[in-house]
């Protein structure tokens, strides 16, 4: 085969930005057969692709032009040396969101490393986005992740990975200036647009470049009303149709709502919805910002609803989740699932809700108050009730599913339903598709638990939160995760269940660790050991006294620590649990090892590491032996037996890697670019060190610049590895898990 560097005539050209991907070939001639061989990426991660989550435009997108150009002049105003910032500001349904969407729709090719999006919700009931909250589901969106706890390193971590790229992201309904800081991207190539109902002029001091939008004029106001129902009706009554669109006062919701309902009665001249209109004086106050105008507007689009499409509108609204899809539909408003899709796209072509995504829908802020009214002024407080304990009771039966899928052996409560979801398939089959139903979904499950408490379904609330442990152990969202658990002890105490309680004890204070407050770790693990005395239960107790301990280590109190964890070890292995016993183990063998200064102390620690590995490889937890032998090696290592403890170290990589468990092989290649330091095999320890610093940019920019700083220390000389560090403590769930 005769192969060239360069295009030759007639073919084989690739310019611009073309990208290829996989295996390919250039070549002028080719004689004989071409094979490919594709390399086993057998335990590696699936790359995400380029983030594109902007909103679909609607199909009543008109005119704008103006408004368009303008966004367009304000971009290329943008400073040489700052990401630029747009706010776009206008009153409650002006058709912020769709402008911004279209415009930023159009420079797609300027942002090639993606576009994203995030709801504010700036005026929800149950108050905005934080920063936290939004910066997490951005990094994750980039492949970055775990996210840090903190907002201080959650931010610098978002800078640092976006300070190359071109991303583009908007920021819908967005409440205060305070929302937006945080988010601001690094370097200079990136643009943020931000839509509210508020001026925030309190960007100005950050660069904002602002634009108000405005009502539609009537040239646009008819154009949306000649997509709604046809322009030769509105041609044919031009009169009436003026008269409605200054009674709808360019505003681009009421005139999609009138447009609908004008739809849905192709028969009724328009003249009829303009007496309508002006007699009951629905629309007086639309041009400016006012509530009331618009639910009058929305009264009429509800009325001509058929009544099962009513209901469920009512219904709807009446759920303590934000997002919407199907089977919550079905499950709350007891409808097949069939029946459940079908009015959800009656309510779509009303422009009643917003399809957001494959069955995901929402209510615009002002639509869901007037569902809202319209729920508790039509169905009894009974009716009321079972709608949200049966959106509750799927929410509870759907998430234990994930849990079976995740983690079956966290799964010991009861569960106990009202009404039993049993005609409804769950959403996914499998552990991935589980896992994603939960993060997409966590916001609502919160919701849900906080719903559950507040009508005294305590049994509920907690098994709900003991339902979604996945979510906080894989995901680590802290404030979710803490919050949870907060109410979930709160119903699991007025419910007077004790075993619950404990659970709840546990799994919060291991929630608190994760997040870096350590000492109410020790106050919720104290609160259990106590519960678990008073109940006799030994194995909760040394779980407890377990969680102490390794919260006392964290802190760095390793006499504390130690008296705590051969309690547990003590308590375990009194009651037969061997696996706790040997998690207990591996701790005392990691501060064995951080504070080894000879090699007999490197002897004790791996003394602690093979006993610990030898009993999980016999209660088939073939991860945490992994971690006990990583360590083992690392001690084998320091005892001075180098080919043997790397040898150790590259097979809990090995595990690691094909776990897809980030922090661990992080973890891992530190602890063998450690070992070869100290042994003058200075090649092997800068690959690590620099392997590792690329996984710890993913999650801890802290650890990221230590390893710059050894490997700079290793590149032309040896250098002591624990010069100003010592080795990092397990930032796992402080139960070892």
């Amino acid at each position: 085969m005769q192969q060239e560097g360069h295009a030759i005539q007639g073919g084989n050209a690739i310019g611009g930005s073309a990208r290829i991907a996989g295996s390919s070939v250039q070549a002028g001639e080719i004689h004989g057969g071409v094979h490919f061989h594709a390399r086993s990426t057998a335990g590696a991660l699936p790359r995400l692709p380029v983030p594109r989550q902007l909103l679909p435009v609607s199909p009543h997108f008109t005119d704008r032009k103006r408004d368009l150009a303008a966004l367009d002049g304000l971009f290329a105003r943008r400073p040489d040396d700052a990401v630029p910032l747009i706010v776009v500001s206008g009153p409650a349904g002006i058709g912020k969101t769709a402008l911004v969407s279209r415009w930023l729709r159009t420079t797609a090719e300027r942002f090639p490393d993606g576009q994203l999006y995030a709801d504010l919700r700036g005026h929800a009931p149950d108050g905005p986005a934080t920063p936290s909250e939004i910066l997490g589901q951005f990094l994750r969106a980039l492949g970055v992740g775990p996210v840090p706890a903190e907002l201080g390193e959650q931010t610098a971590l978002w800078r640092s990975v976006t300070v190359g790229l071109k991303v583009s992201v908007m920021l819908d309904n967005v409440f205060s200036a305070a929302q937006v800081r945080p988010l601001l991207p690094g370097g200079h190539h990136g643009l943020i647009a931000v839509t509210s109902r508020h001026r925030l002029t309190g960007l100005r001091a950050d660069g904002a470049l602002y634009h108000q939008l405005g009502l539609l004029d009537p040239a646009a106001a008819e154009e949306v009303l000649s997509r709604g129902v046809g322009a030769d009706r509105v041609r044919s009554e031009a009169t009436e149709t003026r008269q409605l669109i200054a009674l709808c006062g360019g505003l681009p919701l009421a005139l999609c709502l009138a447009s609908a309902r004008l739809a849905s009665r192709p028969r009724q001249p328009v003249r009829s919805l303009v007496e309508a209109l002006t007699r009951q004086g629905r629309l007086a106050a639309l041009a400016i910002e006012g509530e009331s105008s618009v639910n009058h507007a929305l009264d009429e689009s509800y009325a001509v609803l058929a009544p099962e499409a009513a209901r469920l509108y009512r219904r709807l609204a009446l759920l303590p989740a934000r997002g919407l899809d199907a089977r919550t539909a079905a499950a709350a408003c007891a409808v097949p699932l069939g029946e459940a899709e079908r009015l959800l796209d009656v309510l779509v072509e009303a422009n009643l809700i917003e399809d957001v995504g494959p069955d995901s829908y929402r209510f615009h802020d002002l639509v869901r108050l007037h569902a809202e009214e319209q729920g508790r002024s039509t169905e009894r407080p009974e009716a009321r009730a079972e709608v949200r304990r049966r959106a509750c009771d799927w929410y509870l039966a759907t998430a234990t599913q994930a849990q079976r899928h995740l983690s079956p052996i966290q799964l010991t409560l009861r569960r106990t339903y009202a009404f039993p979801p049993e005609d409804l398939p769950f959403p996914f089959t499998d552990g991935a598709g589980a896992l994603t139903w939960l993060e997409t979904h966590r916001r609502d499950l919160l919701a849900a638990v906080r719903g559950a408490y507040e009508a005294g379904w305590d049994d509920t609330a907690w098994q709900l939160v003991d339902a979604l442990w996945p979510l906080f152990h894989r995901l680590r969202y802290h404030d979710l995760w803490l919050e949870a658990h907060e109410i979930g002890l709160g119903a699991a105490r007025r419910s007077g269940d004790r075993a619950a309680e404990r659970q709840m004890l546990n799994s919060g204070a291991i929630g608190f660790g994760v997040a870096g407050r350590t000492d109410d770790a020790i106050t919720w693990f104290t609160w259990s050991l106590q519960a678990a005395q008073e109940a006799g239960d030994a194995r909760d107790e040394g779980q407890a006294l377990h969680g102490i301990g390794s919260a006392h280590r964290q802190a760095g109190r390793f006499r504390e620590a130690g008296a705590f964890l051969d309690r547990a070890i003590a308590t375990w292995e009194a009651v037969g649990y061997p696996r706790g016993a040997a998690l207990s183990r591996i701790v005392l063998g990691e501060m064995a090892l951080e504070s080894a200064a000879t090699e007999w102390d490197g002897r004790r620690a791996a003394e602690y590491f093979e006993r610990a590995h030898a009993t999980l490889l016999a209660v088939d937890d073939p991860y945490d032996a992994a971690r006990a032998l990583a360590f083992h090696g690392r001690a084998r290592a320091v005892e001075g037996a180098y080919a043997a403890g790397a040898a150790e170290l590259g097979r809990a990589l090995a595990v690691f890697e094909a776990a897809g468990a980030t922090p661990w092989q992080a973890r891992t290649l530190e602890m063998l670019a450690r070992s070869a330091v100290e042994h003058a095999d200075l090649p092997v320890a800068r690959d690590c060190f620099a392997r590792a610093r690329d996984l710890y940019a993913m999650q801890s920019p802290s650890d990221a610049r230590r390893m710059e700083d050894l490997l700079a220390a290793v590149a032309t000389e040896p250098a002591d590895p624990q010069d100003g560090t010592s080795e990092q403590p397990d930032r796992t769930s402080p139960n070892g898990n």
